[in-house]
């Protein structure tokens, strides 16, 4: 201290060339790596999914839950929601779809007979209705579509809030490990055995 009074820092303790300490910000921490990874995983899964099927979930759950904090009432629309909307995903997996004369897209039920259309505006030749045809890899598809939206639902925080508020680290590692691991089995499953359907839900080619 001067005789002004002003405390000056000596200049020992100002050395520019000391190592500046960097903020926490600056390296994304293992939750953030978590977080953004899960929301990549859901988008990636939801593309294999119903489009309405998805929405739905998406719009309604956070409703259900009450934003993760739900009561046995809130529990019960969740549990509901995820098996209409499972099921959903797994019915839809057997619609198709053709474009008519008019250029119209008609869409129908996969039989073991053909294509069943819906409204019934048209028919398809047999021998055109045969390639519609009920096949193995359609209750194969069906099924990882159930799978893939579980996944997509315990990606879902606010979901698994609602079921576990107070999970254990085991129950928190087997809620993480889980989805990650239906997604990739099943992603690798639709990528060697794509589905040629253009179902309900689902885009439409040109073709």
């Amino acid at each position: 201290m001067d005789l002004n009074g002003e405390y000056r820092v000596p200049q020992d303790d100002c050395n520019e060339d000391a190592p500046l300490l960097l903020p926490k910000t600056v390296e994304r921490s293992l939750i953030q790596q978590a977080i953004s990874q899960t929301f990549q995983s859901t988008a990636h899964l939801a593309n294999l999914l119903p489009t309405g099927s998805v929405l739905t979930f998406q719009l309604l759950a956070p409703i259900f839950t009450n934003q993760g904090d739900c009561d046995p009432v809130g529990r019960s629309m969740t549990a509901v929601l995820i098996a209409l909307c499972g099921l959903s995903c797994f019915f839809l997996s057997f619609t198709d779809s053709f474009k008519d004369q008019a250029g119209n897209i008609c869409y129908g039920f996969a039989t073991i007979r053909g294509l069943w259309v819906i409204d019934g505006s048209t028919t398809l030749p047999p021998a055109l209705a045969a390639k519609y045809s009920l096949r193995f890899i359609d209750f194969m598809h069906a099924f990882m579509s159930i799978l893939i939206f579980a996944a997509v639902a315990l990606f879902d925080q606010e979901v698994v809030s609602c079921f576990y508020p107070a999970p254990s680290d085991e129950t928190k590692e087997l809620l993480t490990t889980i989805p990650i691991g239906i997604g990739v089995i099943c992603s690798m499953l639709f990528v060697a055995f794509p589905t040629q359907r253009h179902g309900i839900g689902f885009p439409i080619t040109s073709s």
